[in-house]
């Protein structure tokens, strides 16, 4: 028997399926998230290269939306890569209108591959028109034979032949102009009616032919049922566009299933369809979703007011929070087409006022801290030259001299900062050691050690009363840890000595509320011990708020001395506003004191 497949209740009743927008591939979808933080490093403009490569050689049978997506990242990571050229350029001190964006290395690569796709599209879509063309000849020349075989008068058993010749011959010639296609397809199905009205086919041929578009039909159909329960909402909906395809390709089944088996056909690819359409809204409400929390990031970098940011820790607190923002502007998801480009442009264009706001201000101190950096890099020359000096005397004078100088002096950049400090106090330190050294070796040593044990008990019982506690303790510590550098002294007089500083100390303890200053230090070395936990970034905050500090004392400490020379003392209450300033000073000086020492102890955890 022979297997007919034309159907012909499908002229009639199957309406066209119309096709729904499609989405792009995983590649692209990961292309396009990366598209939107461009300016922040995830794209690598020769793996986009190299992806459009493939491309090219695959270009026949790429979707042109993927190479538009591989054009965009190519273009905004290179203008990501010069704007990034642009900041630091800028930050270093060049004036915007004088930065030139240097020609990309990649870039005549990427033309020419562009070249190349254009060529090989080109050349394609010629192709496929010529063979459209050709197609919708031959289907002419098809729908004639078929006339003609219905009017044909030949042997009934050649004329079946050439009509299952012709259907095959039809299947063949795809596709044809769109424009021609339905009106082909039409023409077709109307000859190949009239050859089973018109001739007189025997019952039994045209039931076998009913009878396995039946079975091919009913396979359809289940196949589309089956598409129901696909996980993937999309790979259902084009496979359900492939079965549809085959399904006009078949022939028709006899008139008592017709209705009936369309029905189910229709049936399934509605559900199908309805959810393909309810993937896409579902997706669209997602895309409102990100569109209103990336607009709330918007209005967040939009509204810092930089005003408030004056100082360096300020403005490192802020661009900490902008870096956060950018993030989380990468974990949401895409905004609608229409809308996710001009969204990502607001807030890359408030992100870049930050950051070109955050470049002004770093210019604006850079100079201050330069000529910072020149006065402590000449205090680091004169202490290098007096490191060798064998003057103790005068040397020592002129190295606390110069270490009181290097205190007066404001920050320095953090680059320079560790450097600079660590060549001054190396210098100090070495000249200290070598004093040392030298005292260490002259003779008379533990007597002399006796007579410096000696003279630190009676510093120790002369302690001033006036300071302020945690400098009382402070110092007595102090005089505690000299105490132990001294040497030996003469085995006959150790007890003693000992027994005289033992009673100095407990003396100056019992009046002393040594608890609580101690507990000062104690809780700050605490606190430096958490802070050392965390990364020498926190040590220089710290730091950086102890020297403004300390700064803001000795300032305060210089306003009280030049008040106190334009005091009457000679009236009473002249002397005493003089002795109230007076204490005033004393105890700025004793905090400042304490900060020296937490100053130190950080520098400590930073060697």
């Amino acid at each position: 028997m022979h297997d007919i497949t034309i159907d012909e209740a499908s002229v009639q009743k199957e309406p066209e399926m119309k096709e729904l927008p499609t989405t792009p591939d995983d590649f692209c979808g990961e292309l396009q998230e990366a598209i939107e933080v461009g300016a922040v490093g995830m794209i690598d403009k020769h793996d986009i290269l190299e992806r459009l490569k493939k491309l090219v050689e695959h270009a026949e049978e790429t979707p042109r939306e993927q190479l538009e997506k591989l054009k965009e990242a190519y273009f905004r990571t290179v203008k990501a890569e010069a704007d990034e050229l642009k900041r630091i350029f800028i930050e270093n001190g060049g004036e915007e209108k004088d930065f030139e964006t240097p020609e990309d290395d990649t870039a005549a690569t990427y033309r020419d591959l562009l070249n190349q796709y254009k060529e090989k599209r080109m050349a394609m879509q010629k192709e496929q028109t010529r063979v459209k063309e050709e197609n919708y000849v031959k289907k002419l020349q098809l729908i004639d034979r078929m006339g003609a075989l219905v009017d044909s008068n030949d042997d009934f058993n050649q004329r079946y032949k050439e009509f299952k010749e012709i259907q095959q011959e039809w299947k063949e010639h795809n596709p044809v102009p769109q424009e021609y296609a339905r009106d082909l397809w039409r023409n077709f199905q109307l000859q190949s009616e009239r050859f089973y009205d018109l001739v007189k086919i025997n019952n039994q041929l045209r039931d076998y032919d009913f009878k396995k578009n039946l079975e091919m039909k009913t396979a359809l159909c289940e196949a589309a049922e089956n598409l129901i329960n696909e996980p993937d909402i999309v790979s259902a909906y084009h496979q359900m566009q492939t079965l549809f395809q085959q399904w006009r390709e078949i022939g028709p089944v006899s008139r008592e299933f017709r209705e009936e088996l369309w029905a189910r056909f229709k049936a399934a690819s509605t559900v199908i369809n309805k959810r393909h359409h309810g993937h896409f809204e579902i997706m669209k409400e997602q895309e409102e979703l990100n569109l209103k929390e990336k607009t709330s990031l918007c209005e967040i970098v939009e509204a810092i007011v930089y005003d408030d940011l004056k100082s360096f820790k300020d403005w490192e607190k802020k661009t900490q929070e902008v870096l956060a923002l950018q993030q989380k502007w990468r974990t949401i998801g895409f905004a609608s087409k229409k809308k996710n480009a001009k969204i990502f442009e607001r807030f890359r264009g408030a992100c870049d006022e930050y950051f070109h706001r955050r470049s002004e201000f770093l210019k604006s101190t850079k100079k201050e801290m330069e000529a910072n950096y020149q006065l402590k890099k000449e205090l680091a020359e004169k202490a290098e030259e007096l490191k060798e000096s064998t003057d103790w005397k005068e040397t020592t004078k002129a190295m606390i001299k110069l270490q009181e100088e290097w205190r007066k002096i404001g920050p320095v950049s953090r680059k320079q900062s560790d450097a600079i400090w660590k060549r001054f106090i190396g210098a100090c330190d070495y000249f200290f050691e070598q004093k040392t050294k030298v005292f260490a070796s002259q003779k008379g040593e533990e007597t002399t050690n006796l007579e410096a044990k000696k003279a630190l008990i009676e510093r120790i019982k002369a302690l001033d009363e006036n300071l302020q506690e945690s400098e009382a303790v402070s110092t007595l510590k102090s005089l505690i840890a000299e105490w132990n550098t001294i040497g030996h002294v003469p085995f006959k007089s150790k007890d003693k000595i000992y027994k005289a500083f033992r009673e100095a100390v407990d003396q100056q303890f019992d009046r002393l509320n040594v608890a609580q200053a101690d507990r000062r230090m104690q809780q700050f070395r605490s606190t430096l011990t958490e802070m050392s936990g965390q990364g020498d970034n926190k040590l220089h905050d710290e730091r950086d708020k102890l020297m403004r500090i300390y700064e803001r004392m000795k300032n305060e400490v210089q306003t009280y001395e030049n008040n106190i020379g334009f005091l009457n003392v000679s009236s009473k209450g002249g002397s005493g506003l003089l002795k109230e300033m007076e204490r005033k000073i004393e105890r700025l000086k004793d905090e400042m004191a304490l900060i020296v020492k937490k100053i130190d102890a950080i520098d400590e955890n930073l060697e």
